[in-house]
């Protein structure tokens, strides 16, 4: 086996560990690649890419060195944390659709979009982990994606992302160890829940290409350990990139898998959310009659909900939730179809903003921003500029690119009302914030 890394013959390797009991399904969900990719490596074909060979050293728990590769986590970390790499919309929609093939796949059990569902691996350096695990080393990995979550809420995912990442690199030895049915049916879960956590810190920082590859571990993940709410829950959060992106019809694609996934487990705060998030999409795209029916069904799927015994990857979508989304569809809706929207969007903000604590400032900026808009949008200037101040103020000490991009449809409004002095110097505040000078 070691000769066999050592010159990267995969195949070699792959025939070695049939030969051992190995399953190429087994083989393909370590090594994040499909059953076919693995079947055509067994008959020889060769494996030259780096991130594909890094890959594979992960998912087998493999130190690199045995292969030559010396890129280690830490040094990836610190080289994503500066910037990832320019891509083109066109290479952008093409890992949309990938991601949709892949989600597809998972969701429904079918390559629906066709077989190439891209690489979602990450490579964690290898630490040594126990060679058995039982429920208390689990329940350590969920005490840790619950307290880095908390983080991740208040401070943003530059604050905690690393910390995710790193928290990763153990937990996904793990399940190279000794356990019972149960506890590796709750390790998969606890290991998709901390996947979903590093792909909401990576869209946070910007770094959108590792968001995707997280939160395709996640999907994996949570099948496996057959909690469909939680494939509903990654699936709401990869329709929220498309989202940023300005790709609702992908972000919709995506949300309606999530809703497939969400009926199936019967929770009805999970259909709640996605419907809440569907309705964005529509909103994004000026259908304001698809966006409030979903609306209207999130309250009523939200009535019907027990808070109380959500998972904490659901909990966070409380009241204030609820009227921040009504707040924020109503917000996309007067900017995209008629600016009468704004009735409504201003009271359900405000009701939003007043019930967040000090735990939730990302989410009071969000809102902040919005709220600025409305107020721009129907000609109280001052105020609107009063409330996109402390949008700023408030996200200064956050460590989220997100914040930022939310509030460029601000400064695009606070541009046009740049005969006004408190617009004017909003968006003056806004240009040096965001880091856009064309206010300047």
């Amino acid at each position: 086996m070691r000769d066999a890394l050592a010159r990267r013959e995969i195949s070699a390797v792959y025939r070695l560990l049939r030969r051992h009991g190995v399953s190429q399904r087994q083989i393909a969900a370590l090594t994040g690649q499909s059953q076919s990719e693995v079947s055509e490596i067994l008959k020889g074909r060769q494996v030259m890419a780096y991130d594909v060979l890094a890959r594979i050293a992960a998912g087998l728990g493999v130190p690199r060195g045995y292969m030559g590769l010396a890129y280690d986590e830490a040094t990836a970390v610190r080289v994503a944390a500066t910037a990832e790499a320019p891509h083109s919309e066109e290479d952008e929609s093409v890992k949309r659709r990938k991601f949709l093939a892949h989600a597809a796949a998972i969701t429904v059990g079918a390559a629906v979009f066709g077989t190439d569902s891209g690489s979602w691996a990450s490579s964690p350096a290898q630490t040594p982990a126990p060679g058995r695990i039982g429920m208390t080393d689990v329940r350590q990995v969920e005490a840790a994606t619950r307290a880095l979550r908390t983080l991740d809420y208040q401070y943003g995912g530059g604050s905690c992302r690393d910390a995710v990442v790193a928290q990763l690199s153990w937990g996904q030895q793990m399940l190279g160890a000794n356990a019972t049915d149960l506890v590796k049916e709750r390790l998969y879960v606890a290991l998709a829940d901390l996947h979903n956590l590093a792909g909401w810190t990576s869209f946070d920082t910007g770094l959108y290409d590792s968001a995707r590859n997280h939160f395709g571990q996640a999907l994996g993940l949570a099948k496996q350990g057959r909690k469909e709410e939680l494939v509903a829950n990654i699936l709401y959060r990869m329709g929220r990139v498309y989202l940023h992106q300005d790709a609702p019809d992908d972000a919709l694609k995506v949300f309606q898998l999530g809703q497939l996934a969400a009926q199936n487990s019967g929770s009805e705060l999970a259909v709640g959310i996605l419907c809440a998030n569907e309705a964005w999409a529509y909103a994004k795209m000026g259908s304001d009659d698809q966006a409030l029916k979903l609306l209207g069904r999130a309250r009523d799927e939200f009535a019907r909900a027990n808070i109380g015994e959500a998972p904490a990857w659901a909990k966070f979508f409380d009241a204030n939730d609820l009227s921040a989304m009504i707040g924020t569809v109503h917000t996309e809706l007067a900017q995209t179809v008629d600016a009468k929207y704004t009735r409504t969007a201003v009271p359900a903000l405000t009701k939003a903003i007043g019930g967040y604590g000090e735990d939730m400032t990302r989410s009071r900026s969000f809102n902040l921003t919005s709220l600025s808009i409305n107020h721009l949008l129907d000609g109280d200037i001052d105020h609107g500029a009063r409330l996109g101040r402390q949008a700023i103020e408030l996200s200064e000490g956050l460590k989220s690119v997100r914040t930022k991009d939310r509030m460029r449809p601000l400064l695009h409004e606070a541009e046009k009302r740049r005969n006004n002095p408190d617009a004017r110097e909003l968006a003056e505040r806004l240009a040096k914030f965001t880091g856009n000078d064309s206010a300047a």
